[in-house]
Parts: structure tokens; sequence; C-alpha cells
């Protein structure tokens, strides 16, 4: 294989019944765009430890295209940002493009991409326009962005949009960063000199279901505050002190009322009620304290992000 300008990163976890339909697209959109990049391309499929047969359709197409075609097998599921991490050491081209499997951003977009790269971006972001999804995802979604932004000050428009471009000196810098949990997107663009944000289509998954439950799309946003931005910790210690004055304000009224009143048991609910406010603002801040604990705990161990089983790729060797 000759080294490429363009490389396009697919990770893939359990997505037999849309890949061929991918294929199709992808590469026909590919091979369209192929006489505006001198060097052409390189597709890799990053298989992130599926358990239906998506591993031998993309042999299976690695064989039909070896000169385009790459394959990293992993040995488990490791999840969605650790296949995008390992695309990105093997990836080779200038302009690395990243795309989900699912078709939900259509393959053809990938030319606006790289006619943005070569007007001189470093990193291009997408809008998802006319979003396909339901009414409470994309509440969410914008309600976690607006909260991103003001927490982290990283200006994404549309964070939970895959397809976005990258250039080779971004990449290269994001391969040298050794954190365990990260968010891709937000990374790169504390890299970028010049980013600049499309808007692309986008349409209802192909074929399959997400494999972003609630509790995943929680973790990431997670993941992304407590990565990019200290201010969760120090709000959280204003908001002590608020609190550690307000206290000492009410302990001061109910000893001066004693003596001037005398005791009284009427108000026991309402001492029951600021009590368990303030425990469960105690337990919220253990809670974010876990979370950055949490990633140092992580990161000390010093584990691998993934462990890759085999590489299919064409060598010039027999």
């Amino acid at each position: 294989m000759t080294t490429p300008i363009l490389s396009v990163i697919v990770p893939v976890y359990n997505e037999s019944d849309g890949l061929n339909a991918l294929f199709e697209r992808l590469y026909g959109a590919l091979d369209v765009l192929r006489p505006r990049l001198e060097a052409g391309y390189e597709v890799i499929f990053v298989n992130d430890g599926s358990r239906d047969n998506s591993a031998a359709l993309l042999a299976a197409q690695f064989h039909a295209r070896p000169d385009v075609t790459r394959v990293i097998l992993f040995n488990a599921n490791y999840g969605q940002h650790s296949a995008i991490m390992a695309g990105f050491k093997y990836a080779r081209g200038e302009m690395i493009v990243t795309l989900d499997a699912d078709l939900q951003n259509p393959p053809e977009e990938i030319g606006n991409l790289v006619a943005q790269m070569r007007a001189g971006h470093d990193y291009v972001g997408t809008i998802r326009r006319e979003r396909r999804d339901s009414w409470f995802r994309r509440k969410a979604s914008r309600a976690m962005n607006r909260l991103r932004e003001r927490i982290t000050r990283i200006q994404m428009t549309d964070q939970g949009c895959m397809l976005r471009a990258y250039s080779r000196r971004i990449i290269d810098t994001i391969n040298q960063c050794n954190e365990l949990n990260t968010f891709i997107p937000a990374l790169a663009y504390t890299f970028a000199n010049n980013p600049v944000e499309i808007e692309v289509g986008h349409a209802e998954r192909a074929a399959g279901e997400s494999k972003y439950s609630l509790y995943s799309l929680i973790r990431l946003n997670f993941d992304l505050v407590t990565g990019f931005s200290l201010v969760p910790l120090q709000m959280f210690s204003l908001l002590g002190i608020l609190l550690s004055l307000c206290s000492a304000g009410f302990v001061g009224y109910l000893a001066l009322r004693r003596l001037l009143v005398g005791p009284e048991a009427e108000g026991l609910f309402t001492l029951f009620g600021i009590a368990f406010f303030l425990i469960g603002v105690l337990l919220f801040g253990i809670g974010l304290l876990g979370e950055y604990t949490g990633r140092i705990y992580e990161q000390v161990r010093d584990r691998p992000r993934y462990v890759v089983q085999a590489v299919l790729e064409a060598t010039g060797k027999p």
C-alpha cells in the first residue's frame, strides 16, 4: 500500500446488519473523491470486540479491497473512543476523518470535510442538520452542550457528531497523550490552530440499534467535564463555603432564640429537612471527588487502553 493522503477511521461494534450498506456507500464516495486525492486514501476499520459476525464481514471486505483497507481487531470491547485512538495510531494519512458505522452521517459528506482541510483548517467539526434522533435525545444533547461549554470553554456546537476531520499534526499530538479517559473531539479542539464547523446531513440508523444507552451518555459527559476542567470542584468548594456561613448563621439564630424564648420542639422537622439537604449536598460532593479520584486511580494503574488481537493489512509480502 502506498502512503495515502486521507485516512478514514470507522469503529465497529456489533454492526453486521449494516456493514454491507456501509461498504457500498463509503467506498463509492471515496472512489469518486479519489481523483482529487493525489496519494489516494485508506479505510481503517476497528472491530471493538463485536459479538456478531462483524469481524468476518470486515475480513471479507479487506480481501475484496486490500489496497485501501486495513482492519484492526480488538480482543474485547474497550469502547468507541479507544477504537478511534487505535485508528489514530495506525493511520498514515495527512488528513484523518472519523466516521460512525451506522450511516447516520452520510459518507458522501467526507468530500466537504476534505475541502475545508485544504482551505487551511486543521480541525473540521460538524453540526448535524435536521437530526433524526428522538426528541429526548436532542433536548438532552443541547442541554449537555450548553453545560459543557460553560464549564470547559470548549466551543463545539454539536459534540455528539462523530464525523470530523483532523490534521496530521493534531493526531500526532493526541497520540502523545496518555490519558485513559478522554473525549477526542474536545481534546483535538484544544490543539487546533484554525478550527471550523460545517453542517452535515443526518439520517436514521440504517440497521441495528444504538450502542449508547442513557447511562453511557452520562458517563461520557462526566469524562468530558472532569477531563477538561476543575470548575465542578471549584463550584462545590464555593457552595461549601456558602453553606458553612449559612449554617453558622442559623446555629447562632437558634442559640439566641433559645436564650430569649426558651426551648421548643415545633421546628424539629424543619431541622430534619435542613439536615437531609446538607447530607445530600455532602453525598454529591463525595461523588464528585470520587469522579476525579477514579480518573487518577485508572491513570496510575497504567494499563493499556486496548489490546490488539490482529491487524489485517497488505504488506507487499507473500
